[in-house]
């Protein structure tokens, strides 16, 4: 069952200080993209409420050192994002480093960090394991079977699993993986995702923006997850019905070659940016055509700044909408047929987009605020270290 959110409070002013204030570790790869943002988000709240926090994760990209900008200790872990040879070396650092911090809770986030940090650690200390998305969704053959039996395993390891969806849920559930799940879902930071302000031109800072034509955005790293592919498959269908329309590809990725090739001259690349945001603020609809999520952040930021998006029926895609729109925003995953006709839909009928994304607006401020999560994951960790004691436990590495 989802977790009852307490009241977030105000919006803006320092969190409330913990009554009891863990050490947690967050061992993290990715350091890009959505993982990052949400480990970024969690430890903003946490040092606000009081925690010590330390983050441990690859020196390449942005994530650590935005943590420590916020006030988090820091760590080098060394970690590929991909299964390989180096994965002994980086359990045996994650285990030195955990050794040497001692926390009260290690969170890993995503998969290779899950595995590490469980190996390392295999429940001497609560261990908080969240997937951001299943490792096996990612793979097929052989190594989809040796992902299930390895998650089937490591499930006795982890104090609890945080899905971010029931969709989440039950995928591991289906999978045969019986550990300790809560569902705790994805918030978006609504002071940093909010609609244009009134007199606003969100397009005017953006390069290569048309003012005035129909505008697609996608954001999202450029991979085989987020199904970009087949939204260049619907978009070519799209532009004989809609010529003056432009398709926004926002973000960069193994695949940006190879999507770059098969890409029209109506499409953009913006690449990695540093404010999503505006491209939110300036799209006509958002979509995110991904072929497997947990509980994605686009969509959820979209709506936040009053927009209209689609998505595909995969993980807890369905639930991060508004009761209702899945007639309009919800198409099967690898369907360009049906993502075209659903983009299309929308892009000529803005009475609708409007009413979308006003709703969409005042669901995500209601459901998804991200203090909620952070509070939940923060009432997780007093559970599981033992809420109002006057010391930390000691824990053992023997």
């Amino acid at each position: 069952m989802q977790p009852q959110f307490p009241d977030a409070g105000p919006e803006t002013g320092p969190a409330p200080h913990l009554p009891y204030s863990p050490h947690v570790l967050h061992l993290v790869q990715p350091v890009e993209g959505g993982v990052a943002r949400v480990v970024a988000d969690l430890v903003r709240d946490q040092l606000r409420g009081g925690m010590r926090v330390s983050v441990a994760c690859p020196g390449v990209g942005r994530l650590g050192a935005e943590a420590a900008l916020l006030g988090a200790d820091t760590y080098p872990w060394e970690a590929t994002r991909s299964p390989g040879p180096g994965l002994l070396g980086e359990t045996a650092r994650a285990a030195r480093l955990i050794r040497r911090l001692r926390p009260d809770v290690v969170h890993a986030h995503s998969a290779k960090a899950g595995v590490a940090a469980r190996l390392a650690v295999r429940g001497r200390v609560p261990t908080v394991f969240q997937p951001h998305a299943w490792s096996f969704e990612a793979v097929t053959g052989p190594l989809a079977l040796a992902s299930r039996a390895w998650e089937r395993a490591a499930a006795r390891w982890a104090a609890r699993t945080v899905c971010v969806s029931e969709g989440e849920r039950r995928t591991g559930e289906r999978a045969g993986v019986r550990g300790r799940p809560v569902v705790i879902p994805n918030g978006v930071d609504l002071t940093r995702y909010r609609p244009a302000f009134p007199g606003e031109e969100p397009r005017a800072a953006l390069p290569g923006v048309d003012a005035e034509a129909p505008l697609v955005v996608c954001v999202g790293r450029l991979c085989r997850q987020k199904g970009q592919d087949v939204l260049l498959e619907a978009w070519r269908e799209l532009s004989a019905e809609l010529p003056s329309a432009r398709l926004a590809l926002v973000g960069d990725g193994p695949d940006e070659a190879a999507l770059r090739a098969a890409a029209p001259a109506s499409v953009l690349f913006a690449g990695a940016v540093e404010d999503v945001a505006a491209w939110y603020r300036a799209a006509d609809v958002v979509v995110l055509p991904s072929r497997w999520e947990g509980m994605a952040l686009a969509p959820l930021e979209a709506m936040a700044c009053q927009k209209p998006v689609v998505v595909t029926d995969v993980g807890g895609s369905s639930q991060s909408l508004p009761p209702g729109h899945a007639l309009f925003c919800l198409v099967p995953p690898d369907s360009p047929q049906a993502l075209a006709r659903a983009v299309g839909a929308l892009l000529l009928n803005a009475p609708l987009r409007d009413t979308l994304g006003h709703q969409g607006h005042q669901h995500v401020t209601t459901t998804h605020d991200v203090r909620r999560t952070a509070e939940a994951i923060a009432a997780l960790y007093r559970e599981l270290t033992g809420a109002g004691r006057s010391e930390c436990r000691e824990p053992s590495f023997k």
